[in-house]
């Protein structure tokens, strides 16, 4: 016999508005499962999940809790009140007997003091703050409801690592679709107020929602034909002409109700993006760019050429100055050293990270009208409002819903809907995917696919980035960035993984709480010396990567000769091979000099 369930919801129902939200959702997790939980915006996952930390109480259903587990949640928008430091507030979520120094661990392992301030952290410490809290105690039953948001890639890596290692039971709400991929060992599909579950990964999901959904159309089509057949028989049948056979009416009245009732799965957004004219083939050139703010370093000695229809993906951590690299690159902010080329006939397009443009107090109409219209500009042609919120899957009685009481999805919603509507060649996407449902992330990537004109990228999701850029430029650290062909997995392969490269950049400490809490550092390593060798390539590796570089420049410039392969295949083929060979060489190189660096800096200090 299994185990009981730490958890049950049973038969859950709740309405909101007089619109059934959940409609007998049952959902259950037990010792040590990882269980996803997906849907569309509004369908109620967060809902759930609170119903689930038992912080709303459904109109009808049961929730059990096996008596003396633990439960901690994640909530999306964490509340400091009470709460001076950081510290405090994590603390506050140990029970007795729970471990004081895990708190520490956590807090050091994503980058927390405990000292700051509750009243003035930035989006991402308070994410940090939020998740050391929820973490710390190891509770039988873990909640998360969109933990990777703000965080940077360095630190979902990490967050995926920790989760991965604990005990508990978590169910966990994320649009991150590498994320899921790598954690979840179950999934549950919120849908239409009932829950499918799935006792299988992400990564099996879509095959089975389209199946699923394919047999529900089955089903109806059927249905439908019964219909036919039976109004057919009523009308012409030979017993229809003496008398009615009172059941088989019967049956037919159940058959229409039925066909009424059917809740149809939820259509999706409407994305397509304005076209303005084509730019200039060149874009965007940067050479020698400098900028710093006192003695923090943003970019240096960056060259960068953005052409016509790239996808150009920005990757670094929290504080690196992505943002403030995109004003520098698009004219935005003057910099220090260098120089910044725009190309001709640019019509750019933003959408930014923080919404801080949407008022909160402005009705869903108003803020995609701009006040005082139904009428939408779209491409420069009118079109009525409620058309255009109908394309964003907004209904029409939410036109004259305040926009602060919408969700964080349908916020990210309004965002693209005013974004889409103007013309342009140039789109400047800032962490676009955040508290977007993962269909229409699907049609966001199809949408920058076909979009004619050029897209800066700035993003944290793996799979996003994969799946729409065609090259990455990655923070190194002390301002300097490097641009790789192809998305964030390339990248990974190229620079022997972002994470090992980021840790290195942002100087984490060790992961093991009882190498970084229990074990003092040994003195001996600190006194040695730098050996002969090691002094040797510290010295010799920057001109044997010069070299390879300026190589490698060489063979992508012959490369790039559209007659080269019809001349000579074998010959290109050649020097492709010839290519990697080299990029893998700089990149061990590279990473070499990057440890002896680091070793020389920590044995002289």
């Amino acid at each position: 016999m299994s185990a009981p369930p730490l958890l049950l919801l049973q038969d859950i129902t709740l309405t909101f508005g007089g619109r059934p939200l959940l409609a007998g959702a049952t959902m259950s997790a037990g010792a040590g499962e990882r269980i996803c939980l997906v849907g569309r915006n509004g369908s109620g996952k967060s809902t759930l999940l609170k119903i689930a930390a038992g912080d709303i109480e459904p109109d009808s259903g049961t929730r059990f809790v096996q008596p003396g587990a633990t439960v901690r949640y994640l909530l999306q928008e964490p509340n400091f009140m009470g709460y001076s430091t950081v510290r405090s507030y994590v603390e506050s979520g140990l029970a007795p007997g729970d471990d004081p120094h895990r708190a520490d661990y956590l807090m050091r392992e994503l980058s927390l003091t405990g000292d700051e301030d509750t009243a003035h952290l930035s989006g991402g410490e308070a994410r940090r703050a939020a998740l050391a809290r929820v973490l710390a105690p190891e509770p039988d039953i873990l909640l998360l409801d969109e933990p990777t948001n703000h965080l940077d890639l360095p630190a979902i890596e990490w967050l995926e690592a920790e989760l991965k290692s604990m005990r508990s039971a978590i169910m966990l709400i994320s649009h991150d679709r590498r994320f899921l991929e790598n954690l979840s060992q179950a999934t549950v599909w919120l849908d239409r107020g009932e829950a499918r579950r799935m006792d299988r990964g992400f990564a099996h999901f879509e095959a089975w929602r389209d199946q699923v959904l394919e047999e529900e159309e089955k089903e109806q089509h059927k249905l439908d034909r019964k219909i036919v057949r039976e109004e057919h028989w009523l009308r012409y049948g030979v017993t229809a002409r003496r008398k009615r056979n009172v059941r088989r009416l019967g049956d037919l009245h159940a058959l229409r109700e039925k066909r009424r009732t059917v809740v149809k799965a939820q259509g999706n957004v409407s994305l397509a993006a304005g076209d303005a004219d084509a730019s200039g083939k060149r874009v965007i050139e940067v050479k020698g760019l400098f900028k710093s703010f006192g003695d923090r370093v943003i970019v240096k000695d960056l060259d960068l050429r953005v052409l016509r229809e790239d996808r150009l993906a920005i990757v670094g951590p929290n504080g690196a100055g992505k943002t403030t690299l995109i004003k520098l690159i698009t004219g935005a902010l003057q910099p220090d050293a260098g120089t910044v080329q725009l190309g001709t006939n640019l019509e750019t397009v933003s959408l930014e990270q923080d919404r801080t443009s949407l008022d909160p107090d402005a009705s869903l109409k108003d803020a995609l009208t701009g006040g005082g219209s139904d009428q939408v500009l779209v491409n420069g042609e009118p079109r009525h409002v409620v058309a255009w919120m109908k394309d964003f899957l907004f209904r029409p009685e939410q036109a004259g819903t305040p926009v602060g009481v919408l969700s964080g999805g349908e916020r990210g919603r309004i965002m693209l809907a005013r974004a889409l509507s103007r013309p342009s060649n140039l789109m400047i996407l800032d962490e676009p995917t955040n508290d977007l449902d993962l269909e229409t992330l699907d049609l966001l990537q199809e949408l920058l696919a076909a979009y004619q004109g050029t897209v800066l990228l700035v993003s944290h999701d793996r799979d996003f980035i994969d799946r729409v850029a065609t090259s990455t430029l990655v923070f190194q650290g002390g301002g300097r960035w490097r641009e790789y062909p192809g998305g964030y997995s390339d990248m990974a392969r190229q620079a022997g993984g972002a994470r090992a490269e980021a840790k290195q950049q942002t100087a984490r400490p060790a992961a093991r709480p009882d190498a970084a809490v229990l074990q003092p550092a040994e003195p001996a390593k600190q006194k040695r010396k730098l050996s002969f060798k090691e002094k040797h390539a510290l010295e010799t590796l920057p001109g044997e990567m010069d070299k390879l570089a300026a190589g490698i420049a060489k063979l992508q410039q012959d490369m790039a000769d559209p007659g080269f392969y019809a001349r000579d295949p074998a010959g290109f083929d050649k020097a492709a091979a010839q290519l990697q060979a080299m990029q893998d060489k700089l990149a061990a190189a590279e990473e070499q000099w990057l440890e002896l660096e680091m070793l020389r800096e920590e044995l002289e200090g």
